[in-house]
């Protein structure tokens, strides 16, 4: 099975923290956003993964490269014209069965059976409240029978995931032609919405599954509220500093340093992180950023960054100084 994982996007939602690093690289509970992903694929027969990358993505094939064993490929998307096109540029590595993974979630689902049934398609599902930031299945007597993207009611709740299964890649990448020979578009974007239901109309059977865990990673508290899901499954660390209160769940890398200070809840502290005389809850501190004096809640403070003084709440990249004790920013 080939699995094709795009992640090209600029992740605008992340800025300031995306402008210096993609948004598959972003630190959470301990590790980058896309390890969680992959981690999730080590279980399953996998020939190999074609990623889709864009902005920085020499930065993805280094991480990638560094910490795995998967036979890969690597294709740039120089335009960003949306999902269909982001999986078309695939079209050369793929034959029989894939797997189409967006890298913008941490989900939890079984993907070991996922080749032993008789079906053509699977997409992957939550039931949410309200559906229309999403994509949502149409369904009849077990069957997929529309796939909508972005509905303007909340009629139906099975929101896809960003999680697809093929059968024949041959048959997804002949859709997908259809939808970009025939500009059929959803808000100036090829989606994989148009091509699916091609793919039905065409005669494939698809059915939808539904997922135990979907965390989106798209926004600031997104992002924390993962944290916060990682953190209490299994991802924590917690340990013990001397002349400093840990507030379980956390997770503080090897190489980090805890002064007089109080860490947790739901904190995560990366690698060279200094933190002294200061209060962490419910944050996420990235690799050899500096606190001091600091009282922090529900914050994501990049690489290398320095806060001084008395903060609340903050959301700064790489390299930024905040000191407030000498009132330069």
């Amino acid at each position: 099975m080939k699995v094709v994982l795009p992640v090209a996007g600029f992740g605008k939602r992340m800025r300031p923290h995306t402008w210096s690093k993609p948004k598959p690289l972003l630190n959470i509970a301990g590790k980058p956003l896309l390890g969680h992903v992959l981690d999730r694929l080590l279980p399953l027969d996998i020939d190999e993964i074609v990623f889709i990358t864009g902005w920085l993505g020499k930065d993805i094939e280094a991480y990638v490269e560094a910490n795995y064993e998967f036979k890969t490929h690597y294709v740039e998307q120089e335009e960003l014209k949306g999902q269909a096109h982001a999986v078309y540029l695939a079209k050369d590595y793929l034959q029989g069965p894939s797997l189409i993974i967006f890298v913008d979630t941490i989900w939890e689902a079984d993907l070991t059976s996922l080749m032993s049934g008789d079906i053509d398609g699977i997409i992957y599902v939550k039931e949410v409240e309200d559906p229309r930031r999403f994509g949502i299945v149409l369904e009849e007597d077990g069957l997929v029978t529309r796939y909508v993207e972005k509905p303007e009611t909340c009629e139906h709740h099975k929101a896809t995931v960003g999680m697809y299964y093929v059968r024949d890649s041959a048959a997804l990448v002949s859709a997908i032609e259809y939808v970009l020979d025939n500009d059929i578009r959803v808000k100036g974007e090829y989606y994989i919405a148009n091509a699916l239901n091609v793919m039905i109309e065409r005669g494939a059977r698809f059915v939808s599954s539904p997922i135990s865990v979907w965390e989106d990673c798209g926004k600031p508290e997104t992002v924390l509220h993962s944290n916060r899901y990682l953190l209490d499954s299994g991802c924590a660390t917690n340990g013990e500093y001397p002349g400093s209160v840990i507030v379980p769940p956390v997770h503080i890398a090897e190489g980090a340093t805890v002064e007089n200070a109080v860490v947790g809840p739901y904190v995560t502290l990366c690698s060279g992180v200094t933190v002294r005389n200061s209060v962490i809850r419910d944050s996420i501190v990235e690799a050899d950023a500096t606190l001091e004096n600091v009282v922090l809640d529900r914050s994501l403070i990049g690489e290398r960054a320095l806060l001084r003084g008395s903060v609340q709440q903050a959301n700064v990249g790489d390299d930024v100084v905040v000191d407030a004790q000498e009132r330069h920013y």
